[in-house]
């Protein structure tokens, strides 16, 4: 215990230290993806965003998953019914009139999903450039933003977990894929399947999209099974797995049902500060552009 208490003071200290972090030179898309369930995956998702965007970072996250979880976390209404990602792909709707700002968090906005979404797998089928449409969509928005002197600095796009059209989207639009893995038996199932998709995608339809980031999730120090599944994924993905792992907290999965990330349900906790260092690092990691001030670059 006494250890766990020295690790919790030394990464607060580390993460306070923090006070901006720096833009990257252009926007970095992230696809947060894992076919498997249970893994973190939009746990992940709504606390990196919401730690890029509590260090003055413009932060833009869409939700791909039908249940709209990421959604609700981030306090954005998706009723059925409510605009969002569905009308962007089937429609072709503006992503200006769709993206709604996080109350909690001036820095990010969001892409909301309904269950309206849950038929969009079908519909987007007999659609000409079916697994381009996000792309499309995005890019548009983001030039539009830039335009304005308002550059968003990361995208993370939320997939469900399968590997259909609404997945293939969002590896056409996305630059990079974040895998969070968690650190239990059967860790690394399935991932030999998502690997060899994101390959496909990139032979076929888009030749940026690479696996960057791996994210260790309900790490229990106390185990030897979440050390050996760390050291396993370590010596599998070597540097591309960040340093933080993120522990099992009772504050991480209480936070959604607030309609919070971590960081803004408990902020001191355990499980906030780890995230808020793994965005760190995540930042840390790309090219820069100079520090931030309210979002914008000095």
């Amino acid at each position: 215990m006494a250890a766990e208490a020295r690790d919790h003071v030394d990464l607060a200290q580390r993460v306070s230290s923090t006070t901006v972090l720096p833009r990257p030179s252009s926007t970095r898309i992230f696809v947060v993806a894992n076919q498997k369930g249970g893994v973190g995956k939009t746990t992940t998702t709504v606390n990196i965003a919401a730690g890029l965007a509590s260090k003055g970072l413009r932060v833009l996250v869409i939700d791909l998953d039908p249940q709209g979880n990421a959604s609700t976390a981030l306090n954005i209404e998706h009723t059925e019914g409510t605009p969002g990602v569905y009308e962007a792909l089937v429609d072709g709707t503006d992503l200006d009139e769709l993206v709604r700002p996080c109350p909690d968090l001036p820095n990010l906005t969001v892409l909301p999903a309904s269950i309206d979404l849950a038929g969009a797998e079908i519909e987007l089928v007999s659609l000409v450039a079916r697994e381009t449409r996000l792309d499309k969509a995005l890019q548009a928005y983001l030039a539009e933003c830039a335009e304005a002197g308002d550059r968003i600095d990361y995208v993370l796009i939320d997939c469900p977990p399968s590997l259909g059209l609404l997945t293939v989207n969002a590896m056409v639009a996305g630059r990079e894929v974040l895998i969070p893995i968690q650190c239990e038996y059967y860790a690394l199932e399935g991932l030999g399947q998502l690997v060899r998709n994101i390959d496909l995608v990139r032979t076929h339809l888009n030749k940026s999209l690479e696996v960057t980031t791996i994210l260790l999730t309900m790490y229990d120090a106390r185990t030897r099974l979440s050390a050996g599944v760390a050291d396993e994924v370590r010596s599998h993905f070597g540097p591309k797995v960040l340093k933080t792992a993120i522990p099992r907290s009772v504050r991480i999965s209480e936070a959604p049902s607030y309609q919070q990330t971590v960081l803004t349900y408990d902020p001191s906790s355990s499980g906030a500060l780890s995230y808020l260092e793994a965005a760190r690092e995540i930042a840390q990691a790309a090219p820069a552009a100079g520090p931030t001030t309210n979002g914008r670059s000095l």
